[in-house]
């Protein structure tokens, strides 16, 4: 079934963990065998023709760069202008991939209906996979004023923190509301239709942005706090007022947010009975909450700092998403809801955005 995932890392695993998704997911892990620099090397679970077989055919794919000041432990960059040239290098290599015709980005709804009837009706196995460009976190934002030019360039969705401290919005294990900057950052997104991505908000500037931005909301890649006990998920109050906004959310890959009580580089999806089960959990909790299957769909963040280690265990590569369907059909879910969940409500909520 045609899928959209919500939020993939792609031009990070091609810059910083030195991918070429062009490649066979075999020659990718092999290339990493023996390699430790990072937790999941040799377990990536991506490649364009993993997206192809899995008939993902759209994408909200990031650019990254954190902004880290001296106090602050987390791997960054040392200033904003360092971490904006880190994400134009993530954007080179896209524009790359769009010359080798690989991808096609997706930036309006014409770009948007024309992708998904190219997808539909193209038989041709090298399909272009298309991409909607999205910025996890805003560190690299050195200033609004360069919120235009990211627009030019086809910016179209911002999640303003990703964890910790942020220079616009404190995010995952931090706390905190938003200063003047992240209203300014607000308002200048809500100008352009730029869409707010919740996602890693900290619960203060959560409920503040949901006071402050009027514009188009979703959570690209979020699971449920009442499953998984973490500030990194939705309480349930916050699920219903993103629900009241016509957000959706997308379901989450990665293990520790699946299931409750993981210890990183100790659980194993195996013994801690993490499988799309449990993903299913999540989305079902949602729907119960909403009455509707209206405002879920897939952000796997499959390869996002994570592999097979602490991906759901019947996932080998990203296309085992096409199992998501049957999964769905098997707790009683409708032909129409399973569409929706894998596919419609993410085009529902563009087609809205972008009209």
């Amino acid at each position: 079934m045609f899928t959209i995932d919500a939020h993939l890392d792609l031009g990070m695993n091609a810059m910083e963990w030195n991918r070429d998704l062009r490649a066979s997911l075999t020659e990718i892990n092999g290339r990493e065998k023996g390699m430790t620099d990072k937790p999941d090397r040799g377990n990536a679970t991506i490649s364009f023709d993993e997206l192809r077989k899995g008939d993902v055919g759209l994408v909200v794919a990031t650019q990254i760069a954190r902004y880290v000041a001296p106090d602050n432990p987390l791997p960054g960059w040392h200033s904003p202008q360092q971490a904006w040239a880190q994400t134009q290098a993530q954007l080179a290599w896209y524009k790359e991939m769009e010359e080798a015709g690989e991808m096609v980005q997706v930036n309006d709804l014409t770009s948007l209906e024309t992708q998904v009837s190219y997808w539909k009706d193209t038989t041709d196995k090298k399909k272009m996979i298309g991409y909607i460009l999205s910025l996890e976190g805003a560190d690299s934002i050195v200033s609004v004023d360069y919120l235009e030019r990211a627009y030019r360039y086809g910016l179209r969705a911002i999640g303003p923190a990703h964890y910790g401290p942020g220079r616009y919005a404190n995010g995952t294990d931090a706390t905190g509301e938003m200063k003047q900057n992240g209203l300014d950052l607000l308002k200048k997104m809500e100008e352009l239709n730029i869409i707010l991505d919740a996602t890693h908000l900290c619960d203060d500037a959560f409920w503040q942005a949901m006071d402050h931005f009027n514009g188009h909301v979703w959570a690209s890649h979020n699971n449920c706090r009442s499953l998984v006990n973490h500030n990194r998920q939705f309480s349930d109050d916050m699920i219903k007022v993103l629900i009241e906004r016509g957000a959706v959310i997308g379901a989450a890959m990665d293990a520790w947010m699946i299931v409750p009580d993981w210890v990183r580089g100790k659980s194993t999806p195996k013994n801690m009975d993490c499988n799309l089960e449990k993903v299913i959990d999540h989305v079902d909790h949602i729907c119960q909450l909403a009455g509707n299957t209206l405002h879920v769909g897939i952000g796997s963040d499959l390869d996002g700092a994570f592999g097979t280690e602490q991906c759901p265990d019947d996932i080998e590569t990203i296309a085992d998403l096409n199992k998501i369907p049957s999964l769905l059909q098997k707790r009683g879910y409708s032909k129409t809801d399973i569409s929706n969940m894998m596919h419609g409500n993410w085009l529902r909520f563009l087609r809205n955005a972008w009209k």
